[in-house]
């Protein structure tokens, strides 16, 4: 018996030694599914995940600089390969790992309608967006708002955050009417959730493909090796869908 519970102790002290953390770079959209798979991978493997939040170009700056990340989950698949051509990241570990929508929506519920109609309208005072030079759900709203028309009206009318988790705290606090988000900030088990939204329909904007990546830094690492293993799997695949994403 006392045999038996040594080899217990010692496999588990074992485990422990081998687990590890990684440092993520998230794209701010993808705040909520990611703060629902990291404690499921956590468990599943003895890795922690030790994450940050924010625009996909401002992570670049950062990543440029020598910032720590070990993988970057961008809300674009340019940067990532961006990233790989200047040597800063492993190319052949680029994956998609999402495909985010775009959405006009109100805190209020009777604000935006079901075609979108209240951008021609214009009877508001301001409409929030992220920076489109940092976030690409930014720079997908102005490519609708010019497919739509309605850009040069609206412009003036621009209060722009500098990431789509700033953009929905503008939203939601009332500092502006209305602005575009990620379908997946409102998105819950595949219900919005509150306020009122419409989808923009995709051929308004490129694609929002979302790639992972593993960083120089976390070329040798086992829990990067294993984060992006996760993300791929069934566990997590269904959680990304659950709030909105294509897969």
């Amino acid at each position: 018996m006392k045999k038996t519970l040594a080899t217990l102790i010692a496999l588990a002290f074992a485990g422990l030694a081998h687990a590890d953390e990684v440092q993520v770079a998230v794209a701010a959209n993808f705040t909520a599914p990611m703060q629902q798979i990291a404690p499921a991978f956590e468990k599943a493997t003895g890795h922690k995940v030790v994450a940050a939040f924010g625009a996909t170009g401002k992570f670049y700056a950062q990543i440029k600089n020598g910032a720590p990340f070990e993988i970057l989950l961008a809300a674009d698949d340019e940067t990532p390969a961006k990233l790989a051509k200047e040597g800063a990241a492993v190319a052949a570990s680029q994956f998609t790992y999402a495909k985010g929508k775009l959405v006009l929506w109100s805190a209020k519920s009777t604000i935006v309608d079901a075609q979108g109609d209240v951008l021609k309208k214009a009877g508001f005072d301001y409409l929030a967006l992220a920076n489109p030079k940092l976030a690409p759900y930014g720079a997908a709203a102005i490519e609708a708002m010019k497919a739509l028309g309605v850009y040069d009206t609206l412009a003036p009318k621009f209060v722009t955050a500098e990431n789509i988790g700033q953009t929905y705290q503008f939203i939601k606090s009332g500092n502006a009417l209305l602005g575009f988000v990620a379908l997946s900030q409102i998105t819950k088990d595949n219900q919005i959730t509150e306020g009122s939204a419409w989808i923009v329909p995709a051929k308004l904007y490129t694609p929002i493909k979302q790639d992972a990546i593993v960083l120089d830094k976390g070329k040798d690492k086992p829990a990067a090796a294993a984060l992006m293993k996760y993300l791929q799997g069934d566990a997590a695949k269904a959680v990304i869908k659950s709030y909105g994403y294509e897969l």
